[in-house]
């Protein structure tokens, strides 16, 4: 009998092993998939926020830009406002080529 219960417990302590064997290697199985998907939601999250910024820059250059023209195109051309911005315009240019 003593053998018998001698076999039971190493049949008891097999499971028991083999029990733990499973849940490590499904605890590492999940724990790989867990990083994965936060991985790819940091990467959608950051491509998202990147996309919002590219489009709040392009709808604020075109409405600063739009509005300037919208405003230079108004007024008349031989007056001194627009003067101005034709001769401060061709300073800049001339700045930014160095010339």
């Amino acid at each position: 009998m003593a053998a018998k219960t001698a076999t039971g417990d190493d049949s008891a302590m097999h499971s028991v092993a083999a029990a733990m064997r499973d849940a490590a290697a499904t605890a590492t199985e999940h724990a790989a998939q867990v990083k994965q998907s936060a991985d790819e939601i940091g990467s959608s999250a950051l491509h998202s926020l990147s996309r919002m910024t590219y489009t709040g820059s392009y709808i604020l250059a075109y409405g600063v830009t739009y509005a300037a023209v919208f405003v230079a195109q108004s007024l008349p051309e031989e007056n001194p406002i627009m003067l101005g911005f034709r001769d401060g315009g061709r300073a800049a240019m001339d700045e930014l080529g160095g010339d």
